[in-house]
């Protein structure tokens, strides 16, 4: 909840107060605290308190209040650490790499060599089926044969449904970070999704997967993974 210096949060009640500056508490219904919270999904240490947090506001086109960390400062510290925003973390095309998708791939590859090679065989052949021009009357849900592969890396998709976004429960585990739920739609090409952008009431965030990303100016909470380009980024990465 966003109060200003005027006000604070007494009893879960909005109040008069003289805190002489804006700040942002937790609500009641909220089950973390601002600081549990960034603690949480940034992988920070359990033991250790902050002493200032400065973040980033802003309310996006659907209303939706979003915050995030720009900096913070562990009491006891000499200095403070800055936390990297990433517009669209979720996103690997040929276009945009995420660099949390970059260094999930980095860490996969220096880990287990042998494994990211089969990853890259796997993605190079589904999408080199799917761009083949002999091979026609695929269904887009084919895409789903590399499920395998992205399990490999960090990505799980959840049962295809007929109705709503295809794998509505997917899961996205990168790095040592806290496994983050996010619907996937599947596609031929990711301009395919304007039928959902126009239909299907916003989320958080919302990944398209697809075999080439032809997607222009996608709104800020939609991320794009483009097989294609993926397959050719593992390619140079083992090279």
């Amino acid at each position: 909840m966003a109060l200003g210096r005027d006000h604070k949060l007494l009893g879960g009640r909005v109040v008069s107060g003289r805190v002489q500056h804006d700040r942002i508490q937790k609500s009641p219904e909220g089950d973390k605290s601002i600081g549990e919270a960034i603690r949480y999904w940034y992988d920070l240490p359990l033991r250790r308190d902050f002493e200032r947090i400065d973040v980033d506001v802003r309310i996006d086109n659907f209303g939706q209040f979003i915050l995030a960390p720009l900096k913070f400062h562990f009491r006891g510290n000499s200095r403070s650490t800055e936390c990297e925003l990433l517009d669209r973390p979720l996103s690997f095309t040929r276009r945009y790499q995420s660099p949390l998708w970059v260094r999930q791939i980095d860490s996969l590859a220096n880990s287990h060599p042998a494994e990211i090679e089969w990853v890259m065989r796997e993605t190079t052949r589904v999408a080199g089926e799917h761009l083949d021009p002999n091979i026609r009357d695929v269904h887009e849900a084919d895409l789903l044969r590399a499920a395998g592969a992205f399990s490999r890396l960090g990505v799980t998709f959840s049962p295809y449904s007929v109705r709503y976004y295809d794998c509505n429960r997917s899961l996205f585990s990168f790095l040592s970070f806290p496994s983050y739920s996010c619907p996937i739609e599947i596609k031929k090409t990711s301009r395919g999704f304007k039928y959902q952008m126009e239909r299907y009431k916003p989320l958080r965030r919302v990944v398209v997967f697809c075999v080439t990303d032809t997607l222009l100016n996608a709104p800020e909470h939609v991320d794009v993974v483009e097989l294609a380009y993926l397959s050719e980024h593992l390619k140079e990465r083992i090279a």
